[in-house]
């Protein structure tokens, strides 16, 4: 079965009919009363009605994880401490392990098309942390001198790199615990179909004609075998997603954060994660360019194209019954036609072809988001995240459904194979040595003249009689010597 999807953003689900006042640095705003966040986020709500997408979960949790790590390295450092309570703080932290579970999504209500760089975001997580610490002292809402958005859950940090940093933190996530395991649970599937299909032999196409033999076992191979080099792109991806420029702020030059304040946030937030988030050489060229969601975006869509491969060859291979190559049989998940009976179709290959589409497409989001940078900042941070996350979770349910539904379970048809071998003119090929190119082709062309074939052509035209045909042409050697059992998948480290 599929591994289990990442969980989506939950929707907001806050009585509008109920409110209370409160109030920014442009005035007083409405707010519905059971709602976590503040003005900032309602304002957001209010001006950016675009798509009713939101960031999703693994951003979130991305923003509690910074906003945790930041508070403890605030309180290891001693400024904290001097401007808050000892239980307002210890009420904040755990407001920000809420954030990071999930349990507080509903609050996170800034649509995905927003402000640049993600002020409105980051504003709505601050606010809702705050306000869940107030909850949590039993003390109003109002009392944010207790517990405030800006000068506590936002201090010695701002937008420009808290929210690319969300964004690195949440991407590795995703193409660490997500997306490289469904890979290697694929690429693994492919070298068992290989080693249990290593006895098939059937005919190499190349330009969509007829080329030489091969075995079933080669075309699995050279599938797993892809999926391995796309996985090692995506783990050198990871290795410049792990620089994250926290204490950065505004515009690298850490404004407002005390000595040793990047240091020990990075510390902690690579102590939370369990992954070794180092912080970059430059914090100005971490906050001015989005180079590493560039480099993420391009394996992605590299790996992409790896599947849209494969998804391809599949449903070609299955191509059929009758009138197509029907070398592959494919599970039958559901009925193909709402007109034919009994027509089934390559369903799972479909839906992983239209994934890596809109992976394509994604990409493109990435690339020229990231060339939309200017100056000190690169505003589109909000769409380069969400094309990104939205990229990894759907190449990670998407592969795992097309393993369990389809590669699992297909077989091979051997009878068909051998059939379309034995017709492919390419066998003769192998004749070149023993007889010559020139009477060769006149094997073929007669072969395909009378719809005949190669081999038996061969002895009806007296070119070589059958005793020797056997000898001399074995049609598994031509195939070479790569097996089924040749290489294995490495173990993610």
């Amino acid at each position: 079965m599929p591994a289990k999807a990442a969980p989506k953003t939950a929707k907001a689900k806050i009585d509008a009919s109920a409110f209370r006042i409160t109030h920014d640095t442009l005035g007083e705003v409405r707010v519905p009363i059971a709602a976590l966040y503040g003005a900032q986020t309602q304002r957001a709500v209010e001006n950016f009605p675009i798509s009713g997408y939101r960031l999703p979960r693994r951003f979130i949790r991305a923003q509690g994880i910074i906003k945790k790590c930041a508070a403890l390295a605030n309180r290891d450092l001693g400024v904290l401490g001097a401007k808050m309570k000892a239980k307002d703080m210890a009420a904040m932290i755990k407001a920000c392990d809420e954030v990071i579970a999930g349990s507080l999504d509903a609050h996170f209500v800034v649509d995905a098309y927003q402000a640049g760089a993600g002020t409105s975001q980051n504003m709505n997580a601050n606010e809702v942390i705050a306000s869940r610490a107030l909850q949590l002292l039993g003390a109003s809402l109002d009392d944010i001198k207790r517990v405030h958005p800006n000068d506590h859950v936002n201090m010695g940090q701002s937008t420009n790199d808290t929210i690319h940093v969300a964004m690195h933190i949440a991407t590795a996530e995703a193409i660490v615990h997500d997306l490289l395991p469904s890979i290697e649970r694929l690429e693994m599937t492919f070298r068992a179909k290989a080693k249990d299909w290593d006895g098939i032999l059937k005919a190499g196409r190349t330009h969509l004609q007829d080329a030489v033999p091969m075995r079933m076992s080669q075309s699995m191979l050279g599938y797993a075998a892809n999926l391995a080099i796309h996985r090692r792109h995506l783990q050198d991806a990871v290795k410049y997603l792990l620089e994250i420029g926290i204490g950065g702020n505004a515009i690298g030059s850490g404004i407002n954060t005390p000595t040793g304040f990047a240091e020990s946030s990075c510390e902690h937030i690579a102590k939370e994660t369990g992954l070794k988030f180092v912080l970059p050489e430059s914090l100005f060229a971490f906050v001015q360019n989005t180079e590493a969601a560039n480099i993420a975006g391009g394996a992605l869509n590299g790996l992409a194209c790896c599947l849209q491969k494969i998804a391809g060859d599949i449903r070609l291979l299955a191509s059929g019954p009758r009138t197509g190559f029907n070398e592959l049989a494919l599970p039958a998940v559901q009925p193909g036609s709402s007109i034919m009976p009994g027509k089934v179709n390559p369903v799972m290959a479909e839906m992983l072809s239209q994934v890596c589409y809109q992976v394509n497409g994604c990409t493109t989001t990435v690339w020229t988001g990231t060339a939309g940078g200017q100056l000190e900042l690169n505003v589109m941070m909000p769409v380069i995240a969400f094309n990104l996350l939205h990229s990894c979770q759907i190449l990670s349910t998407s592969v795992d459904a097309f393993r369990a539904f389809c590669v699992e379970g297909m077989q091979a048809n051997e009878k068909d194979c051998r059939e379309w071998l034995l017709r492919t003119p390419q066998i003769a090929t192998a004749l070149n040595p023993i007889i010559g190119y020139e009477a060769a082709a006149k094997v073929v062309k007669q072969a395909v003249k009378e719809d005949r074939n190669i081999l038996d052509m061969v002895v009806e035209l007296g070119i070589m009689s059958q005793a020797d045909l056997d000898k001399k042409l074995n049609l598994r050697q031509l195939t070479g010597t790569l097996t089924g059992k040749t290489g294995k998948a490495k173990k993610q480290k």
